[in-house]
């Protein structure tokens, strides 16, 4: 499920699972280049930080494969439909992983319905919707551009 809501200024929306960020790291994209790997890279190595990485079971390694996944769609989506990210933060708690990018587009992404598989491009939101908790989209009133957030649970 998807949620768009307008926001004040300063708020980024629901923090993960409403309890307190026990981590939370930052990345400037605007202008830069190799956005995508950049921004893989960089969600990486937070999870080797906060030990979800080297993964220790099949299961832990998976949970981490879809978060970078989650990482490239979001922000692809952002260089292909919103003028570039402008910036990502990776957030986790001990039960979620929740990822934000912002951008300037006033676009509003959407898991193309129908899904057809065989078909190139357009699954950038189908895979958040199928790999995520919950994602959704903050708009600030008279503020260009929006900030795509996603949810992921934290491996066992």
């Amino acid at each position: 499920m998807s949620t768009t809501r307008q926001h004040q200024p300063g708020d980024r929306g629901p923090e993960p699972d409403g309890a307190p960020v026990a981590a939370s790291r930052v990345l400037a994209l605007y202008g830069a280049s190799g956005i995508v790997p950049l921004a893989r890279d960089f969600t990486r190595q937070a999870l080797h930080d906060w030990g979800w990485l080297p993964a220790a079971s099949a299961d832990r390694r998976a949970a981490a494969e879809d978060v970078l996944l989650v990482v490239s769609e979001l922000v692809t989506n952002a260089c292909l439909h919103a003028e570039g990210p402008e910036q990502l933060r990776v957030a986790c708690t001990s039960k979620v992983l929740r990822l934000e990018v912002t951008d300037l587009g006033s676009g509003q992404p959407a898991p193309r319905t129908p899904h057809r598989a065989g078909r190139p491009g357009g699954h950038g939101m189908f895979i958040v919707q199928r790999l995520c908790l919950d994602w959704g989209v903050v708009r600030t009133p008279g503020v260009p551009g929006k900030m795509v957030w996603a949810e992921l649970a934290a491996p066992a």
